[in-house]
């Protein structure tokens, strides 16, 4: 049996909305403030997922990445490039942009329900598509990578309450850390 997975970038106010800045709100860019190498490789670990289970995204996330990945040509950008992706999209997808990308034929929680019999699902951002498989109780696993800023601002991965079981955690990063209040935020 697969697994529902869920990755995002997170701040620690809980704020999913706009990491790299590319929506521009005046919050955004919060994940591309520590460099390139906060979010470049595997950092979510998903490794072996590439091969054998699918990407989903929504159809903005997907359009943006579409322009991204294909002209990139490093080991992570391979796994990105050769794994099969599925677009949550009522519109047609361009011919011959992002190998191996496919709309998701009709409902994406009757989608994601019979694709998860067997294999594993990955949902990269998409925002619209978390919530409605957070509604419909599908997700198995959250991986969040968590950086060290509060935006005070913008749309929250959890927007209630929620309560979850903590099953790994690891420092992804310098090998120590220290946080202090930039002026910039005060």
């Amino acid at each position: 049996m697969g697994r529902l997975i869920v990755v995002q970038y997170i701040t620690l106010d809980g704020v999913v909305e706009d990491p790299d800045g590319r929506g521009g709100t005046p919050f955004g860019g919060w994940a591309m403030a520590y460099g390139p190498e906060g979010v470049a490789g595997d950092k979510f670990r998903l490794g072996s997922i590439f091969d054998t289970g699918v990407l989903l995204f929504g159809r903005r996330t997907w359009d943006h990445f579409s322009t991204l990945w294909p002209a990139r040509d490093n080991p992570f950008a391979q796994l990105m490039n050769r794994a099969e992706k599925a677009v949550v999209t009522s519109r047609p997808l361009p011919d011959e942009v992002w190998a191996n990308s496919h709309a998701v034929p009709g409902d994406v929680v009757d989608w994601v329900t019979a694709t998860t019999a067997d294999r594993d699902v990955v949902v990269i951002g998409s925002h619209t598509v978390v919530d409605a498989l957070r509604a419909a109780g599908l997700v198995d696993e959250y991986r969040l990578i968590t950086f060290p800023t509060a935006v005070g601002d913008g749309r929250r991965l959890f927007g209630d309450a929620v309560q979850l079981d903590l099953v790994s955690s690891e420092l992804v990063g310098p090998a120590s850390l220290t946080v202090h209040r930039s002026r910039r935020a005060a």
